[in-house]
């Protein structure tokens, strides 16, 4: 019995600073998700009100959650795959792994922040690198990349998704940590390179691996300030997601109601990906 008191007696400080910062703060959420409320005004329950109105008739939200999915499933395919790569590729401790390894771990190690305004400098239409390496050949090339229709979203896109070096260091650390017999075992029996990566080390790297996709795609789901720094969701709705609707709503418009209510769809968009996530990889399962 003493124990066990002990045992609350621990876990009580940070059980409150749950329920405080995050349990009431979400119970607050979904409740005003169902209630019409601006700024100056008081709040009017509106039953699934704002609900119909995001999802069946609001175009800016509708770009946002589509955008968002996109962004989630080229994160947990492209940016997760090139971190794996680099990973087994550094594995094999090749002479320049400790500086590939350094190096490729600089872009995420800076504030998203300080990226945007890097990229933002880059992509510039006047004195941008990538604009005036194109005018070596074509003098008269002009690309506004993050304001135009064309180029907006894959240029914002490749502010993140080809620098994974979080995920090639959790997934370097944990092949480093496999059984040298195992592998000695293989390369024994005739297992070619290819061999040995795709029926050795990736499936005894799966559930680190569906680690990775999790953290990379619930990280699409956050994406704010990268996107405020360079489109803030423009042109149109083309880089439009989920955040900068939220922002926009509460911030600009003060309609804090539909702003609540797109966090409550934000969040599922969450738990729905986490969920997914672990059916199809079966993260924390041991393979029997």
């Amino acid at each position: 019995m003493k124990r066990s008191v002990n045992y609350a007696l621990y876990i009580l400080p940070t059980l409150l600073l749950f329920l405080v910062v995050y349990a009431v703060p979400l119970v607050v959420l979904v409740g005003t998700s169902f209630c019409s409320w601006k700024t100056g005004g008081h709040l009017t329950f509106n039953g699934l009100g704002n609900y119909i109105q995001i999802i069946a008739h609001d175009d800016v939200f509708q770009a946002g959650l589509r955008n968002n999915v996109i962004w989630i499933l080229l994160q947990a395919t492209v940016n997760v795959a090139i971190g794996v790569i680099f990973a087994l590729v550094l594995f094999r401790k090749p002479f320049y792994w400790k500086f590939a390894r350094t190096v490729y771990m600089i872009p995420s190690i800076i504030s998203s922040a300080a990226m945007g305004m890097l990229f933002v400098c880059v992509f510039n239409p006047e004195f941008g690198m990538v604009n005036n390496i194109v005018r070596l050949f074509n003098p008269t090339f002009n690309q506004n990349w993050f304001m135009s229709y064309d180029t907006a979203f894959a240029t914002v896109t490749f502010t993140w998704l080809p620098y994974a070096g979080m995920v090639m260091l959790l997934i370097l650390t944990e092949a480093t940590s496999i059984d040298r017999s195992i592998i000695e075992a293989a390369i024994v029996d005739g297992a070619d390179r290819l061999q040995l990566n795709l029926r050795i080390i990736l499936p005894l790297l799966k559930n680190i691996i569906g680690t990775c996709v999790i953290l990379e795609s619930t990280s699409m789901l956050k994406k704010l300030d990268i996107i405020m720094l360079t489109t803030r969701g423009g042109p149109g709705s083309t880089t439009m997601n989920l955040p900068m609707f939220i922002y926009k709503t509460a911030m600009v418009e003060n309609n804090f109601g539909l702003a609540n209510t797109a966090g409550v769809l934000l969040t599922l968009l969450g738990c729905l990906t986490v969920l997914l996530i672990n059916k199809i990889f079966s993260v924390g399962k041991e393979e029997s």
